[in-house]
């Protein structure tokens, strides 16, 4: 039987509904720590140590995570699945699909240059200049979120909303993004999660915060929708315009009525559209990284 590796450090929900559906489909597959991974040019091919895949390394490899650290340190994970990649086994999203997306700067440009409609962006080193842009903005009514290029879950976020904000600017390593904040259409505080999987929008739903970040891990609630046209075609847009395999796309109706993409994920969770949405998102993932990369398996 072909073995699957798993990317991840906490397995969890997530990891077992894809060992299950991974398992339905005759694949075996097992959790490994990129931490754990290394290279050795020393003896025999193949020159990449994968634990658990000794005596051969994986048929394909599904990534659910990818640990922070040091730029050493993230630039060695992300070798690994370069080095998967050069090997001629399938990765799922490869490391440039993260890269591009764990980088919100890059991500921000990318969704700009393919023409797609996302919030104004800036991303410097001068701190001088940081104020002076959000200073403006804040001159002409807008609130600025401030974020860290790297991070997830909404660590990290803050949101100026007056100039007395302004004193606790921060960067983050050197680096300052900021991003014009989108009100949502509506009472309250909303955006739309859409889940795409090969160029095909398969599942959506509405995300309600309990403050203006909608992140299922700080409590917001999920709610299914049907996805409309133009939800849809956004969506597989900005994934195709990051070259995802699969990717959660957060998009946000303005009060206007018009759509802006605020974040492009390539390592999405899914337990909480799970528990809206009719398809399995787990048996719809393993089936497409089997069909389109394992076929004569």
């Amino acid at each position: 039987m072909q073995r699957i590796a798993i990317f991840t450090d906490d397995p969890g929900w997530h990891g077992k509904q894809l060992q299950r559906a991974f398992a339905s489909l005759g694949f075996d597959s097992a959790f490994v720590s990129l931490t754990d991974c290394q290279f050795y040019t020393g003896g025999k091919q193949p020159a990449l140590i994968i634990p658990g895949f000794d005596q051969q390394l994986p048929a394909a490899a599904f990534v659910r995570g990818v640990p922070g650290g040091s730029l050493q340190e993230v630039v060695l994970y992300l070798d690994v699945l370069h080095a998967l990649t050069a090997l001629g086994i399938p990765v799922y999203n490869d490391g440039k699909a993260i890269e591009r997306s764990v980088d919100k700067g890059m991500t921000s440009f990318l969704l700009h240059h393919a023409g797609l409609p996302t919030p104004s962006t800036w991303v410097l080193r001068n701190r001088e200049a940081a104020l002076a842009i959000a200073e403006d903005e804040l001159n002409q009514g807008h609130f600025v979120i401030s974020k860290p290029l790297f991070g997830s879950q909404g660590e990290g976020i803050r949101r100026l909303e007056k100039m007395t904000d302004l004193f606790w600017l921060t960067a983050s390593h050197g680096v300052y993004y900021l991003q014009r904040f989108v009100k949502c259409a509506g009472e309250g505080f909303s955006d739309h999660r859409v889940f795409v999987i090969n160029g095909k929008a398969v599942a959506a739903m509405r995300r309600r915060g309990k403050s203006w970040l909608n992140n299922v891990a700080r409590g917001a609630s999920c709610e299914r929708i049907v996805i409309n046209a133009e939800l849809a075609t956004l969506a597989v847009k900005a994934a195709d315009a990051l070259a995802m395999d699969y990717a959660g796309v957060d998009i946000i109706e303005a009060h206007d009525g018009q759509y802006s993409i605020i974040e492009v994920n390539s390592i999405p969770a899914w337990k909480g559209l799970q528990s809206v949405c009719a398809v399995n998102v787990a048996d719809l993932l393993a089936h497409d990284l089997i069909s389109r990369y394992l076929p004569l398996a």
